[in-house]
């Protein structure tokens, strides 16, 4: 059984976080992101390349998809996010591609995997912000820091208000209910699943079930083999849009 969710509003973290007024300004503000650099908050960016789906879908959600001019090729949700040019991949980006879009903001996951896209796009004068998205406690801060930038620091309250709501009332609901152990596929070449390290694994969790992987992977991810994941057993597999076509396809599933 294949569910696609809309999950990935509750990745995101970052060092600070800022307040701000409402209205667009010229002051500017030097924070450190999550690779410790400099990023300079000052006017509100108006071409903004986000390759994280979280913090991708974070933008939407604060009125900021319009300023969006280029994605990673997973960032698919909202579905208007389809319509904002893919860049590739978020992971080793293509740092050519994400300059031809001529943006005032990029924002990458703070992988040690985009440490050299980082370098390389502050060195050409593009300010980038890397956040680390691991957890849901971080959520708020991020959505935060994203408002502070917007310079609509109410909408981001809202926004975070409302996500933190729906958690606590899908963790009470599920609070006694039976835990079916489940699978999250989020790679195939080479496969790999989610591990306790992951707000993945908190979302399975206060969703009412149990990874069947978080007792034993202690990061974010891991790559498995299709083998243990049968020796497993899990009650259901969760899979997003191009993982469950994958699954689809295969006949080993």
């Amino acid at each position: 059984m294949f569910f696609t969710r809309r999950w990935f509003l509750f990745l995101t973290a970052c060092s600070v976080v800022l307040g701000a007024c409402e209205k667009p300004r010229s002051d500017a503000t030097t924070v450190r992101d999550d690779f410790g650099d400099a990023v300079r908050i000052g006017d509100v960016p108006k071409r903004i390349v986000s390759l994280s789906p979280a913090t991708t879908e974070i933008l939407f959600a604060l009125g900021a998809g319009s300023r969006l001019v280029g994605r990673s090729d997973f960032d698919l949700w909202p579905i208007s996010a389809r319509a904002i040019p893919a860049l590739g991949n978020g992971i080793q980006p293509n740092v050519e591609a994400v300059l031809g879009t001529h943006p005032d903001l990029v924002i990458l996951y703070a992988s040690q995997d985009n440490r050299p896209a980082a370098n390389r796009l502050q060195a050409a004068g593009v300010n980038t912000l890397a956040l680390k998205l691991d957890h849901i406690s971080d959520f708020r801060r991020t959505a935060e820091l994203l408002g502070a930038i917007l310079r609509d620091s109410a909408r981001a309250k809202s926004v975070t208000d409302s996500v933190y709501h729906t958690l606590d009332s899908v963790r009470a609901t599920t609070a006694h209910l039976p835990r079916p152990g489940v699978f999250w596929h989020i790679w195939d070449a080479p496969l790999i699943t989610i591990g306790a390290g992951s707000f993945m694994n908190e979302l399975v969790d206060i969703a009412g079930a149990s990874n069947v992987y978080a007792a034993d992977i202690t990061g974010p991810s891991k790559p498995i083999s299709l083998e243990d994941v049968a020796h497993r057993n899990p009650d259901f597999i969760l899979a997003g849009p191009i993982g469950a076509q994958k699954i689809a396809g295969d006949p080993r599933w």
